[in-house]
């Protein structure tokens, strides 16, 4: 929901909002802080914080946001930069992050595909295991093929949508 010039949020509902993002990413799969970092920084305005003020919006310690920005930045879930003319990192959430970090599996899918390739090879197509192996395979040689073009089509709703 877009904030009005002079309009004031309401943090208690952006907290909650954080918290209820952040456990429905905790589902998924995420650990919790790093989902709920995530959370706090995807609804900031600028989409960027730095590490004291995302320890402050969360009540956390410093240790804890820095576990977490790290495994966000190996998972480009969000990127770093320094703070112009200061030492001081700040944390980034782009607008097309979920896009990023999609593509990024790209490279992890085509690892695993290589890996099940070699699989079904050293366990033979025609055993049990060989099968499911082969099945899998399967699946990555589909999703290798079908994500560039879900990506593409991606990129021509968002400019239908959003003009960028």
């Amino acid at each position: 929901m877009e904030q009005k010039q002079g309009e004031q949020r309401d943090e208690a509902a952006v907290s909650a909002f954080v918290e209820r993002f952040a456990a429905q990413l905790v589902d998924a799969g995420m650990a919790r802080m790093p989902a709920r970092v995530f959370a706090a920084i995807l609804v900031s305005d600028g989409g960027v914080m730095t590490s004291t003020e995302i320890g402050q919006q969360l009540r956390v310690s410093p240790a804890a946001v820095s576990g977490a920005v790290r495994y966000l930045s190996h998972v480009a879930m969000l990127t770093r930069e320094r703070e112009p003319g200061s030492r001081r990192e700040r944390y980034r959430v782009h607008s097309d992050q979920w896009y990023e970090a999609i593509a990024s599996r790209e490279q992890i899918i085509k690892r695993w595909e290589d890996t099940m390739r070699d699989g079904v090879t050293s366990l033979g197509r025609d055993t049990p295991a060989g099968q499911r192996l082969a099945e899998t395979l399967a699946f990555f040689e589909f999703i290798k093929t079908e994500l560039p073009l879900m990506m593409d089509r991606w990129r021509e709703r968002r400019e239908e949508l959003f003009g960028n």
